[in-house]
């Protein structure tokens, strides 16, 4: 059976535009569409879809209360918010609502499509650009705790010296690590490296076993924290 994809988006434009991305993945099948949050919770009652893609602004209730309140009802349902936003505020209320993935409106087909199968298979996955955003959140933090609390409550944002970890990872996969800390996609990886993307892919699939994490995000968490990589 193919992934059942409901769309809530209140712009129908970029709904159908979407759609017929869609709609050449003979994997994906797009079962229902709404153009608001309300409409969520019936839409998906009367289709059970396998993946809601929702919109984050829209009128009336929004997607992070539509994500919300559908986890709630349908806990085994698996939801991506799109965005127009790479703030980390915006990411955090939607993952802590129980979003799976969050994409930015300016993704390609490419990474879109990727996405869902990712969060499909039961994955989570978060826009390249939007991980680089959170990395330097998180080191913004880590240089504000540093000797900062009397009660040694900053230890665990302590900076590590930074090394690469050829004790794990090929120097073509230390690079790639460094540019997926970077914020940068496949596509952008494969230009800098002059490399294919299905390179790009065969070598991130590799660091991801590697390191034994799941997706990207928890990769680039893990070097930060590892020191295996400059946060720029």
């Amino acid at each position: 059976m193919g992934t059942r994809i409901v769309l809530i988006d209140d712009h129908k434009l970029f709904r159908e535009g979407v759609k017929r991305i869609l709609e050449f993945e003979d994997s994906f099948e797009v079962v229902a569409e709404g153009g608001d949050g309300t409409d969520a919770m019936e839409i998906v009652e009367q289709t059970r879809p396998d993946i809601v893609i929702m919109d984050i602004n829209m009128p009336n209730v929004n997607g992070v209360e539509a994500t919300r309140k559908l986890i709630k009802r349908f806990e085994d349902l698996r939801v991506i918010i799109l965005s127009i936003h790479d703030d980390e505020s915006y990411v955090t209320h939607a993952l802590k609502s129980g979003a799976l993935g969050y994409m930015l409106k300016e993704m390609d087909t490419d990474e879109l499509v990727n996405a869902i199968k990712i969060v499909s298979n039961g994955g989570s996955y978060v826009h390249p650009k939007v991980t680089h955003n959170l990395i330097k959140d998180y080191h913004r933090l880590a240089l504000a705790g540093t000797g900062s609390s009397s009660n040694g409550s900053s230890a665990a944002f302590q900076p590590v010296e930074y090394r690469k970890p050829l004790h794990l990872l090929t120097r073509r996969e230390c690079e790639v690590l460094q540019l997926m800390t970077d914020g940068q996609s496949n596509r952008g990886i494969s230009e800098t490296l002059y490399i294919s993307e299905k390179t790009v892919k065969n070598h991130v699939s590799n660091i991801l076993q590697k390191m034994n994490v799941n997706d990207r995000t928890q990769a680039v968490v893990t070097a930060i924290k590892n020191g295996w990589v400059e946060v720029k």
